[in-house]
This record gives structure tokens, sequence and C-alpha cells, in this order.
């Protein structure tokens, strides 16, 4: 009898235990507990600790027979999904146990899976004449509604999918009645079924790292004998994907070429310092475009406007993760040792370990705007931050900002001195001073694409969610595509340009395909921003060249607190960012219906972050950074 008593009292004890991780049944709840055990088992005793003893009240009421007693009344009142997000609102008490006070109430999803696991999802609890209900509940039970929002997509800690299984969904409520005691009900959600259309509703799930990427399928439907929702998570794919390129076999790095990438490329290097530097040797350098696009362009083309009797070279590549061959590593070697000025314009790791010579330049191009995230050295301590060790970036001898303003940042993130960032302004933004330009891309682009000429466009262009490139993906789930296209169509048209990095796939239905259009393949988001109305972004420095338009925005930030936490801002960003931050589709579509677009904010945000107005940044560059005038001798445009 003890034995039986010990294995239920064990199995509702980490039933009633709460959280929004997975907890998969332990054969030990000893060891469940941690060290500092509320309760403790031995051969022929069950012991409850005295400070655990209000926790363990329910499960002792529930062993005795004594919650039998409690009757639920419970109603799901909406239910919706959009891909794997559920949204579920609703009721749910005990008759004769108080709900007036919302700090004594608690209520959550519970999802138990086909092998016991046990997910616990936290509500948000209503009062009840929030719910707009036909029938007239008493207010005794003030606080007994609840909403919740649940992306099964990324449902753990890690951002990970609901895991594979199969699971039936209940709601718990637990209630807290002062000088009695807790009473806690969990029961199933009822008849469900007129809230899925065809009686289910399925989703893709996805998820990616640079190692890991996982596929799933999400099914929910109702489960007639239970009488309550039942959902399917069905893995279909799980794998490592740098195994899946198509040349994964050929980047597979063996011990030579690590050694010729690293350290023979040092000592290449080494070698060729020994020869004079060219100094009229200039080398553009990335891993990141493999053509003269963003400010490589502009300046480059300074250059060649003025004649300058300069000897160009180029070593682009499209990714920091192609391979190089020998000749190229051989002939990098040779360029940077070799060259007066060496100009990058993102992250180059092969030049990192190496000690410019004393005469040489080099000269980083950064290819952002403004300081918004932290990077580089600011992240420090934070996940996929540098080592305070790292060499990165710290060999640069001059880099390029917008505003003296956010000089201190960029020589942080670099490790640099204050004195070698140098604010000339960002040579892609000087086409935004520019009207025949901007008159011959609108031509070029309405006759491209007459659809954009009807109707005001919505540009759509968030940055990525992840830690870099492999692991880059954004979650499309997080937009109401039917909502948006129901709200909008008769007046807009919504243009999605997502980060190149992304890698989940993204299909607009077809039925919205006269409102919604993929750009995201369209090589220059800053021509397309001359067609935009209005452009809806989150953490993207987009923003910053969009307010030389002074076009409204709106940031779209539906995990504002996430990102802080892991990423965060050289400013605090409800206060930095000029235009309204939304959470949701429907306080976007508010927002776009009332055109409430802050746009008081853009003037002094565009005089904050940038020092000229001008469009005179790519000769700045050259003047000061190439020929080395002081900013008072720059040439006249």
């Amino acid at each position: 009898m003890v034995s039986r008593l010990k294995r239920k009292f064990k199995s509702l004890i980490l039933r009633s235990r709460s959280g929004t991780a997975v907890s998969p049944p332990a054969p030990n709840y000893i060891s469940e507990m941690g060290s500092e055990d509320s309760l403790l088992i031995d051969k022929d005793h069950i012991i409850i600790k005295k400070e655990n003893l209000g926790e363990t009240l329910p499960t002792i009421n529930e062993l005795a027979g004594k919650e039998e007693t409690l009757i639920p009344r419970r109603k799901i009142t909406h239910l919706s999904w959009n891909g794997p997000i559920m949204k579920i609102r609703g009721y749910f008490y005990l008759e004769e146990i108080p709900m007036r006070d919302e700090d004594l109430v608690k209520k959550r999803l519970v999802l138990v899976g086909k092998n016991g696991t046990r997910i616990s999802i936290p509500l948000s609890d209503l009062p009840i004449e929030t719910l707009g209900l036909n029938e007239e509940v008493d207010d005794f039970y003030e606080w007994a509604g609840f909403e919740g929002t649940i992306n099964f997509a990324t449902l753990d800690d890690n951002g990970r999918p609901l895991p594979d299984s199969e699971y039936k969904v209940y709601i718990e409520t637990e209630v807290h009645v002062l000088g009695d005691q807790r009473y806690k009900k969990i029961f199933t959600l009822g008849n469900v079924s007129s809230f899925l259309d065809k009686g289910f509703h399925s989703a893709k799930m996805e998820y990616f790292t640079a190692k890991r990427e996982m596929k799933f399928n999400l099914i929910a439907s109702y489960d007639q004998p239970v009488k309550t929702l039942k959902i399917i998570s069905s893995k279909l794919k799980d794998f490592d994907p740098r195994e899946m390129s198509l040349d994964a076999k050929g980047n597979r790095r063996g011990l030579f070429y690590r050694f010729l990438n690293s350290t023979g490329f040092r000592i290449l290097y080494k070698l060729y310092c020994f020869l004079p530097i060219k100094e009229k040797k200039v080398l553009f350098a990335s891993d990141s475009r493999s053509d003269m696009s963003g400010n490589f362009h502009f300046v480059y083309e300074e250059m060649l406007k003025r004649n300058l009797d300069l000897d160009y070279h180029f070593m682009l590549k499209r990714g920091v993760g192609e391979k190089k061959t020998f000749k190229e590593i051989k002939s990098l070697a040779y360029h940077l040792a070799t060259s007066k000025y060496i100009i990058l314009d993102d992250f180059y790791p092969m030049v990192y370990p190496l000690t410019i010579r004393k005469n040489a330049e080099l000269i980083q191009l950064w290819h952002a705007v403004g300081a918004f995230k932290t990077f580089g050295f600011s992240r420090i301590g934070r996940p996929g931050g540098p080592s305070p060790a790292s060499r990165n970036h710290r060999n640069y001898t001059k880099a390029i900002v917008s505003s003296k303003h956010v000089a201190k940042y960029y020589a942080e993130g670099f490790g640099i001195e204050e004195e070698k960032v140098i604010p000339t302004g960002i040579p892609r933004t000087d086409i935004f001073f520019d009207k025949e330009y901007e008159n011959e891309v609108r031509s070029r682009l309405y006759e491209e694409f007459p659809f954009l000429k009807d109707k005001k466009v919505i540009t759509f262009a968030p940055t990525f969610r992840g830690n870099g490139q492999q692991s880059a993906h954004y979650p499309m789930e997080v937009l109401d595509l039917e909502k948006i296209y129901n709200e909008l169509k008769d007046e807009y048209v919504f243009l999605f340009k997502i980060h190149p990095f992304v890698k989940n796939d993204f299909n607009i239905p077809y039925q919205y395909k006269d409102f919604f259009y993929d750009f995201s393949s369209y090589r220059e988001i800053n021509d397309l921003l001359f067609v935009t109305d209005l452009l809806i972004t989150d953490y993207s420095s987009v923003c910053f060249e969009y307010a030389l338009l002074n076009k409204p925005m709106i940031f779209f930030a539906y995990d504002v607190e996430e990102y802080v936490q892991k990423r965060d801002f050289y400013y605090e960003y409800t206060s930095f960012i000029p235009g309204p931050l939304v959470r949701s589709t429907d306080e976007m579509i508010q927002t776009i219906k009332a055109r409430d677009y802050k746009m008081e904010k853009i003037k002094p945000f565009i005089e904050y972050f940038f020092d000229h107005h001008d469009g005179n940044s790519s000769a700045r560059v050259v003047d000061q950074i190439i020929l080395g005038k002081d900013e008072s001798e720059d040439s006249p445009n």
C-alpha cells in the first residue's frame, strides 16, 4: 500500500509543479527536486518538510479525494491559429472558490505527452467582463478569465519547437484563498472542434543553428473521446546543414589546408613584408560580397571620377565560409603586405592576426550606418560575444562613421582608439541627396514592376534572428498574412525584403499574390526605399537610410525584451527609434490605419546620427582617408 501511495504521490507532485520547460517524469523524485528537497521518501515513509507544506496541500487533498468535490466551470471563447502560433481565450473557475484577487490566481495551459512528458505554459489572467460573454458569470469569479499566445515553433528556452510526440491539451487553474489553502484543478478544454477549420490545423515548424537544422509538422485536432485539443508534433528532419551543401566534401578542410589558411598564410605575409610597400596600390577586400557594391562601389567610383593615379586590386568572396584556393591565399598575403591602402567593408578574419605595416592603412568602411545593435567588443560577456583577448578588428588604422556622436561606440566595438574613427559620413547614403538618381531609380522600378505605381508601397525589412549567418532565420509565423491582406489590400501593396542570410523557406500563399510580393532577391534595398511609402523594420540599420527620405516607419519588434537581453543596444530602444513600436499584427494594422507614425522624431534622429546632409560622404572618404586632407580641405562636389 505504501509503495503504491509513494508512486502516486511522486506522480502527483511532479504533475503539480509548473514551468515553461519540458519536464520528463523521473523515477526518483528526490533527484528531481534538487538539493533543497521538499519531499523525502524512504522505504516506509513519505516526509514533507514543514516549510513546503503549503505547496503540497493541493496534492494531499487530491490523494484524500477532496479535490474531486471541486466543481469546474470552463469555456473556451476563442481559439485561433496563425501557422504554429495559437491564440486562446476563455474562463475557468471552481464553484464556491473566490477569484477576486488577481495576485492569488494562476492559470496554465498543460500539454501532456504520450510518454508522460508534461509541458506547462503560463497564461495571462483576465477580468471576466473583458471576454464579452453572452451568459452572466458572478463577479465572485472576477479573475476567472484567461488568454495566451503560444508559439509552438519556439516553445522551450532555447527557441526549439514542440518536441516530437502526441499531446493532449488541458487547462489548469490554481487559486490561493488567504487563511485557507490553495485549490488546484486541471481539466480538458471541452469541444473545440468549431474553432478548427475542416476539423484540423496544420503548420510547419523550423529550427536553425550553425550545426543543427530541424523541421517539424504540427497537426491540431479535436480528441472526441477525451474532449480536448490534441496536438501532434512530428519531426521530419534533424541534420547538420554543413553536410548537406553540394560542395560539403570539397569544403572539408584537411590538416594541410588549415595550416595553409592560418600559420602558412601568416608566414607568407611576413615574407612578403620584406618587399617595399607600393605607395599607389589600393586593395579592396571583402568576405561578404563578390562584387563592388555597397560602400565599395561609391568610394571606388569617386576615385575613378577623379582620375587618381592609383593601382586597384580586388579580393572578393561572397561569404566567410567560401573556400579560398592556394593561389588566392598566396595572392591575398602578397597584396596585404604590399598595399598602401587596404579597404574592408565588413568582418574579415584573415587580416586580424596580422601586424599592419608602419606606413600602410587598414581602413574599415563598415557596412552599417549609425549605432544601433551592440557589436564586436561591446558584446564581451554576452552569448556569442568575443573573448577580451581576441585580435579581431583591433588593427584598423582608420574607420568611418556617420556622426561624431557614434564614434565612441565604434571605437569600443572595434577595440581601437576613438581618434581613429572619422565621421566622414557613409558613402552609400550619397544617393539619398541625388534627385537625378532617385528619379532614374523610380522610373526603372515602375517600368519593371508596374504594380508599384498603383498603390502605396509597404516594405517589410526586418533583420534576421540567430547568432550569425549559419543560424540566421526569421519566424514568418509572427505575421498574420490573412489579416494584413484583408485590412490593407485596397490601399497598399506589401513587399518582403528579407535579410539574405535567412535560411528558412517562405512562400506567399497564392490567394494573396496580388498584394504580397517577395523582393528578397532584389540586390539594393536602398533603391527600393525610393518607392517605399512606409517602412516596417525592427532592429535593422535600414532605418537610418530611410530616415533621410523623411518618410514614415514602424518598428515591428515582437521579441524586444528577448532581443535586448541577448543582443542589447547602444541606446534605449523605445526612445531611440524614430517611429512607433508595435508588437503584433493587430497593433501594426491599427497604427497604419490611424497613420500614427510619430513623424516628429525623424528630424532630430537625422541631426544626431548624421553630421553631414549633403551627399558628399564618398568625397570625404577619398579626401580624408586616402588623400590625407583635413576636413577644411575637402574637395567641393
